[in-house]
């Protein structure tokens, strides 16, 4: 049975289901977050966030969730998809149940990371609500340890996920909720086994969710399996995901790549830089390179240890690296609040990872700037990603005479991250490190305190570079909350 099927353009909206008419609905509510049958305490966090209306594939999917429908979402990175399951599952959670309601399934762990981060702000004003990480490249008896305590939502890897189902180490018989999020790319990345073999573990009776910014075959195969008479949403713009970025294309041979890139650099100065490699050897050739030119730069990819991602994660994101050199597989789930230049050293496979990479920059109304390189063998592929924006590139050839010489500011980072021992589970808050950094004697102005990220046992905060070592100084002698937690520089 074919799945009934609505699609959504940002200037227009039309109905295909149900005998609704969405344009006129999501008129009226004027896709407001108000109207929605959510509880006074998520619009709380909802507004404390500094949202007030509704993505096109929020306004579109949250009241159908909320309905209890199943659903496939397609959108792009960067609109909304997060909140657009998150809400709904945070609404329906029963708090005095401490076993596990929803089950939400990425493909990386730094997706995971970022939706259960996401999940945790929602929530910040209900009481009782458990969410956990269920990925590799973690300690399994800390996990253990979080669902014996009660965890009512789980954000997982297929991989760890199927661990711990196969060794009965998650009660599923109470999961109302399945979430697949970036579905297309879970698949495609060969995790259809896995994924399979979860759903044939869960209960059947509950809501199934898949979200994708493509819906391929295998998607409609999984859906047509495991979904029940599924809603499809699809949010699409007419032409391009990023009419805020602008987009210029550098034509170079293989062995003029590296130079074409210093160029590029060199050409487009920026505070924050993110450079997608094909492959591991590139990105650790290049990140070599510019580390030799005295760049605040780090790599990216999959064979690095899970706490080394999150420290190089932890840094991009505050500024203490300008530039991070990554392969696709590790840098999806990347959400950095302005970022300023993306480079694709090489040129994806196909256009869907390009809307992807690109849609890192150009954010929340913000301008971007998108750089490729491309040799005369794949002219095919760029008149492909042309049709595709509806536009063409800005195309550039470089005279390569002559040593490029790197953007000061990319040698200079403007923050460094310091590492605290203790995190959420020691009830420490950002103001409790504010507080600590900001007292006499020897304060630190809180101008000078960056982005503070919270994990369950330990914290990352970002000080000025100029003001560092007085900062690891006052955190290693001072008390934060009335204990003295260690601390050192993340390098």
């Amino acid at each position: 049975m074919q799945m009934q099927r609505l699609t959504i353009h940002i200037k227009l909206l039309q109905n295909m289901f149900d005998g609704k008419s969405y344009l006129n609905y999501i008129n009226k509510m004027d896709s407001s977050f108000k109207l929605l049958k959510l509880s006074p305490e998520i619009l709380a966090a909802i507004q404390n966030l500094g949202y007030s209306k509704m993505t096109p594939i929020q306004a579109a999917s949250i009241p159908l969730l909320l309905e209890g429908h199943d659903l496939v979402g397609r959108s792009q990175t960067g609109s909304g998809k997060t909140a657009a399951f998150a809400l709904p599952i945070l609404q329906k959670i029963h708090k005095a149940d401490k076993t596990p309601q929803a089950l939400i399934l990425a493909p990386t762990r730094e997706l995971c990371e970022q939706i259960l981060q996401e999940i945790r702000k929602f929530s910040k004003g209900l009481k009782n609500i458990q969410v956990m990480a269920l990925v590799g490249g973690q300690s399994s008896s800390a996990q253990i340890k979080s669902l014996e305590m009660g965890a009512q939502i789980i954000v997982g890897t297929p991989g760890r996920t199927l661990e711990f189902l196969r060794a009965r180490l998650v009660e599923v018989d109470d999961l109302k909720t399945l979430v697949l999020d970036e579905a297309d790319r879970m698949l495609d990345e060969g995790f259809t086994e896995e994924v399979t073999q979860i759903i044939e573990l869960l209960p059947t009776k509950r809501q199934t969710v898949f979200f994708s910014a493509t819906f391929p075959e295998s998607i409609e195969q999984l859906s047509l399996k495991y979904q029940k008479n599924p809603k499809t949403v699809s949010v699409l713009q007419e032409k391009t995901s990023a009419p805020m970025i602008e987009q210029f294309l550098y034509i170079a041979e293989k062995p003029e790549k590296i130079d074409t890139l210093m160029r590029i650099l060199q050409q487009h100065p920026a505070n924050s830089v993110l450079i997608f490699c094909r492959t591991k050897a590139s990105v650790a050739e290049i990140n070599e390179l510019l580390l030799e030119a005295k760049v605040a730069t780090s790599a990216l990819h999959g064979d690095l240890e899970q706490v080394q991602r999150d420290q190089t994660m932890a840094r991009f994101r505050s500024g203490s690296l300008r530039v991070l050199v990554a392969t696709d597989v590790a840098a999806r789930g990347i959400d950095i609040d302005h970022l300023e230049l993306v480079i694709n050293f090489d040129l994806p496979s196909t256009t869907d990872i390009y809307l992807h990479r690109i849609g890192r920059t150009g954010r929340a109304g913000k301008k971007g700037v998108a750089v490729s390189i491309a040799d005369a063998f794949e002219a095919t592929k760029v008149e492909e990603l042309e049709r595709v924006m509806g536009k063409p590139f800005n195309r550039f050839e470089l005279n390569l005479k002559g040593k490029a010489v790197i953007a000061k500011t990319l040698q200079q980072p403007k923050m460094k991250m310091i590492y605290i021992s203790g995190g959420r589970k020691d009830k420490l808050r950002p103001g409790d490190v504010i507080g600590t950094l900001t007292s006499q004697p020897n304060a630190i102005a809180a101008t000078d305190i960056g982005k503070i990220e919270l994990h369950d046992t330990f914290t990352y905060v970002a000080v000025s570079f100029a003001v560092a070592g007085k900062a690891l100084q006052k955190l290693t002698t001072s008390k934060i909350k009335g204990h003295k937690y260690k601390a050192s520089y993340i390098k």
